[in-house]
């Protein structure tokens, strides 16, 4: 039974993190939270050893899902490695801070983030528009792409200063509730840096791949993976993370942002409850 549930969730979280560009820990990490609340067969969840596991199986998610997304010509693999400057150290900081929350608490903050992340999307028309109205053409140190969407090319800007620092509390974020540090990133690069949703789902999955390694491999040193428990979800993650990316671009940016909205404000509620 223990078996079953641990593939069902990997395969949801994936897939639901994959199509959003979230890294799956948006799920997963609730879910075992929750499970641990019922059932004695999950009684070993802490926040130290569901963020590890988290984080484990977003490797094989981000890969998965990569892999997917750049056959259809969708990571911005230029932005991506600009913002793993700052994501990598701020994914150590957050795994050594995650050694000193309890679970209630954990819970509490989690829930918290994620509400505050679902309400910036009803402001998102107002940040688009600033952007538009923002001449940073010949600014220096910003970055300016160029990407051919299903046949309709579409231009962003955004300031590298800018990039890196908000990647890097997207990174501690990583590290500290084991979501990937996706929600914040997709929520982002939308809101501040104008990437369209097609663009900044499949990006963000590109870093959640490379900045998980760094903080999964914290957390093996810390002891805080229980093998035989991440190994299950694994199988369910990788396939999980390529049907995600395949969903994904054959819906609308507007669908995939409500799906964002949604499950940002439902397991909010969820975990502050």
């Amino acid at each position: 039974m223990l078996l079953i549930v641990m593939i069902i969730i990997g395969l949801a979280s994936a897939f639901v993190g994959s199509l959003v560009g979230l890294g799956g820990g948006l799920i997963f990490v609730p879910s075992l939270l929750f499970l641990s609340k019922f059932s004695d067969a999950f009684s070993w969840v802490t926040p130290q050893n569901v963020v590890a596991m988290s984080l484990l199986i977003m490797i094989f998610t981000g890969l998965s899902s990569t892999l997917t997304y750049i056959k259809g010509k969708r990571v911005d693999v230029y932005s991506g490695l600009i913002f793993l400057i700052g994501s990598i150290p701020g994914a150590l900081v957050g795994v050594w801070l995650n050694g000193y929350v309890a679970i209630d608490a954990f819970e509490l903050y989690f829930g918290i983030l994620m509400l505050i992340l679902a309400s910036l999307f009803f402001v998102k028309d107002y940040l688009l528009q600033y952007a538009k109205n923002r001449n940073v053409q010949d600014k220096k140190l910003y970055i300016h792409r160029e990407f051919d969407l299903s046949g309709e090319t579409v231009q962003y800007s955004y300031s590298i200063i800018f990039g890196v620092i908000i990647s890097f509390f997207v990174g501690l974020i990583s590290g500290l509730f084991g979501i990937g540090g996706g929600s914040l990133m997709v929520t982002a690069m939308i809101l501040f840096f104008s990437f369209p949703a097609h663009i900044a789902a499949p990006t963000s999955m590109f870093m959640i791949f490379i900045s998980s390694i760094v903080s999964s491999s914290a957390h093996v040193m810390a002891g805080n993976v229980i093998w035989e428990y991440a190994l299950l979800a694994v199988p369910g993650a990788w396939f999980g993370g390529v049907l995600g990316a395949k969903v994904n671009q054959k819906l609308n940016s507007r669908v995939l942002e409500w799906i964002l909205r949604l499950l940002m404000i439902i397991i909010g509620i969820r975990l502050i409850l």
